[in-house]
C-alpha cells in the first residue's frame, strides 16, 4: 500500500513600503528571527520607497537581496531613480514594476520566482483610484496576464496591488478569488486589520503597512507633512530618521497543490535601535 505523502505548504513573508534608511536597517534586525521562527520559502517587500523615501539603486538593491529578500514589488515611485532603469530592463533582476503601465515602459510587470524547483507567479499593478495616473486597467490587464501565464506549472500567484482606495483593493480581491493565491495591498503605509480568506480561497488585506519610522507621517518627516496642510503650498518631503521603527508585514501559507490559502496572519513589530 502506498501512502501519499503530505505536500509541503509555502510559507511566504511579504513587507509593506520599506521607507529610507531606517526601514533598511529595521528590517535588516528582524529577518534573522523571521526566519528563524517562520522558515519562509520566499520573502517578498515593497521597495519603491527605498532609496531616501523615493525609487531604488541598484546599491541598495544589492543591500536588500542580501539580506535573503527573493523579490521586490513596487508602485508610482519605481522610476523615481534612472539609475535603477538598466536593472529593471534585466529579465534577471528580481523587480516587479507595475504591470498597467505602458508595455513600452523598462521593466516587467509579472515575475516568475523559482522556490527549489516549484514556481511562484508575482504580479504587480497599480490602482487608477486617486492615484493621478493615466494607466490601463487593472482588472482587465490581469486577465491578460491570468490567461498568459494559464499553462504555466505555478504553485502560487501572488498580487500586489499598489492603490489608494480601499474600495478598488476588495473589488480586485473578490473579482479575483479563487484565481490567484493572494491578493495584498500596499501605498498607504498604514496596516489595515482585514486580513481573510475570501471564500474561494484567496488571501486578502486592503494593505500590508510600511517598514519605516514610527515617528513619522507614512514614513515622512511629520513637521514638512504638517506645514503642507497648514499653508497648502508644495513642500519637498523627507523620510524620517528616527527610531523606533514600525515592521508592517503578513505571513501567507499557501498549498501548492490547488494554489489555495491556508492562512494569512499580520506581523506587526517595533523595533528600537
Amino acid at each position: 500500500m502506498t501512502i501519499k505523502q503530505k505536500t509541503k505548504e509555502l510559507t511566504i513573508l511579504f513587507f509593506g513600503d520599506v521607507v529610507g534608511k531606517i526601514g533598511r536597517r529595521a528590517l535588516a534586525k528582524v529577518l534573522p528571527k523571521l526566519k528563524q521562527q517562520y522558515k519562509p520559502d520566499l520573502i517578498l517587500i515593497n521597495g519603491e520607497n527605498l532609496a531616501h523615501g523615493k525609487g531604488i539603486t541598484p546599491k541598495i538593491l544589492r543591500e536588500v537581496l542580501s539580506m535573503g529578500v527573493n523579490a521586490l514589488t513596487t508602485g508610482n515611485h519605481v522610476f523615481a531613480r534612472s539609475e535603477i532603469l538598466p536593472l529593471l530592463k534585466d529579465k534577471n533582476v528580481p523587480i516587479v514594476r507595475p504591470a498597467n503601465y505602458p508595455a513600452h515602459v523598462p521593466g516587467q510587470g509579472t515575475k516568475i520566482i523559482k522556490v527549489g524547483n516549484k514556481a511562484v507567479l508575482v504580479i504587480n499593478l497599480l490602482g487608477r483610484v486617486f492615484m493621478h495616473n493615466d494607466l490601463d486597467c487593472p482588472f482587465r490587464r490581469i486577465d491578460q496576464i491570468l490567461k498568459r501565464y494559464r499553462q504555466e506549472k505555478l504553485v502560487a500567484i501572488l498580487v500586489d496591488f499598489h492603490a489608494e482606495a480601499t474600495s478598488e483593493k476588495q473589488a480586485l480581491a473578490r473579482y479575483l478569488d479563487g484565481r490567484v493565491s493572494a491578493v495584498v495591498g500596499t501605498h498607504t503605509h498604514v496596516a489595515t486589520a482585514d486580513t481573510q480568506i475570501l471564500p474561494k480561497g484567496t488571501a486578502f488585506l486592503c494593505d500590508i503597512g510600511m517598514v519605516g519610522s514610527q515617528n513619522s507621517i507614512l514614513g515622512s518627516k511629520k513637521e514638512i507633512v504638517i506645514q503642507k496642510f497648514l499653508t497648502q503650498m508644495p513642500q519637498i518631503l523627507e523620510p524620517a530618521m528616527e527610531g523606533p521603527a514600525i515592521v508592517d508585514g503578513v505571513l501567507i501559507k499557501i498549498d501548492p497543490m490547488t494554489k489555495q490559502a491556508i492562512s494569512i496572519k499580520r506581523i506587526d513589530q517595533i523595533v528600537k535601535f
